[in-house]
């Protein structure tokens, strides 16, 4: 799949040796434990154990000092093998992230060792009932009581809060200057009080659960201001750079995402290819008729051109280029989730029959599959996006 005109031999490396970990585990893995309501421990802490879970956070935290072209890798091997972890796209790429950027010293001491040796994981929570992708729109405010902030709000579709040991939530507070209301991102452990959970029963096959999050009057210390603490008042840092760690975060979400689709895509596509080299109803295998080779080979073009432009995007982004890697990263998001759909829906129409079964494994992906058109932001916004900050269209929104 690669050469190293396109892709280093220690990236290459990476991807065998992540390969090898996912072939341990597999597809059967996965779905076992979304039966059996668990999350998949034993994936993650062998992912942590070789050091895939933090191999884009600084080494002096206890991270693998790489970048989100790595991380992207080892999702998409993964994902790859059958047995993709959802909460790489959040623990790591979106947290880590910003609190290695952004963090102050005792938050980076605090969380990064243990979210890149796997031993704790954050979930992330921006989205909201009546705010979806605008966030202009999020109604979750902060405001200052003395030393403390009081957090009042409520989230939806959050992944994993109930392993996660606190949960990155994205607020507005009002700017002293002129009022307004901004964004910030605060650290709320999961058993602070006032802060309540309740799973959204999804029709998706999924060890991580859905959220929706209520945060009553949740009292947090200074310092749980991301970037901030107790003796800020505002300037470079803390309130003000609040869009700044958004955004951070929001492109190695699309990046991971974009990795998440293509590892499905690619998963998919191998059974097919399988199936076709060796079902055979007439003379010769049905891969040797067109109707059923032509429309692989366009999925397989589809996955490696949608790898490219994250491959572009990872690389803008571990280079500082945060402007050039937003656009990157919504292009690979959106190649990414159309291909994956077009994929799964081309490797189950080759099975026939046998791709509805759960011996095969595919059906579940129908579904699956979709997530990466609807999260975490639409192709619909991703046009916008690019019809507006691209081509310099008039904007409709």
């Amino acid at each position: 799949m690669s050469n190293s005109v396109v892709e280093t031999e220690e990236h290459q490396a990476l991807r065998a040796a992540v390969a090898a970990l996912g072939q341990r585990y597999g597809r059967e893995y996965l779905a076992r434990t979304a039966r059996e309501g668990r999350h998949p421990e034993e994936l993650w802490a062998d992912a942590a154990k070789l050091g895939y879970l933090g191999v884009n956070l600084p080494e002096e935290y206890g991270g693998g000092g790489g970048g989100i072209t790595e991380l992207s890798i080892v999702l998409e091997e993964l994902g790859a093998a059958g047995c993709p972890l959802l909460m790489m796209v959040v623990s790591p790429a979106i947290c880590g992230t910003v609190i290695a950027r952004f963090g102050t010293e005792p938050q980076k001491r605090a969380w990064l060792p243990g979210l890149a040796d796997g031993t704790r994981t954050m979930a992330f929570g921006i989205t909201e009932p009546d705010a979806g992708s605008n966030s202009h729109r999020i109604t979750t405010t902060a405001r200052r009581d003395g030393d403390a902030w009081v957090l009042t709000g409520r989230k939806v579709f959050i992944s994993g809060v109930d392993i996660a040991d606190a949960t990155l939530i994205v607020g507005r507070t009002e700017d002293a200057g002129t009022g307004r209301l901004k964004p910030c991102l605060f650290i709320v452990p999961r058993e602070t009080p006032g802060f309540s959970r309740s799973v959204i029963e999804m029709e998706l096959q999924a060890a991580e659960k859905q959220f929706e999050l209520v945060l009553d009057d949740v009292r947090l210390p200074a310092d749980a201001l991301v970037g901030g603490g107790p003796s800020h008042t505002g300037g470079v840092g803390g309130e003000d750079v609040g869009l700044l760690q958004l955004f951070a975060g929001l492109n190695p979400e699309r990046i991971m995402t974009a990795a998440f689709a293509i590892g499905m895509g690619r998963y998919a596509l191998a059974k097919a290819v399988d199936y076709a080299k060796t079902r055979q109803v007439w003379k010769e295998p049905i891969g040797a008729h067109q109707a059923i080779a032509h429309p692989l080979a366009q999925s397989h073009i589809e996955l490696e051109l949608a790898r490219l432009m994250m491959r572009k995007a990872a690389l803008l982004y571990d280079a500082g280029d945060d402007m050039g890697a937003g656009e990157a990263a919504n292009m690979a998001k959106y190649a990414a989730a159309e291909a994956c759909v077009r994929a799964v829906d081309q490797s189950v129409h080759t099975l026939g029959g046998n791709g509805l079964t759960r011996e095969y494994g595919l059906a579940s992906l129908i579904t699956a599959s979709r997530v990466a058109r609807i999260a975490p932001v639409s192709r619909e916004m991703i046009l916008n996006f690019v019809s507006h900050q691209t081509l310099g269209l008039p904007k409709s929104y």
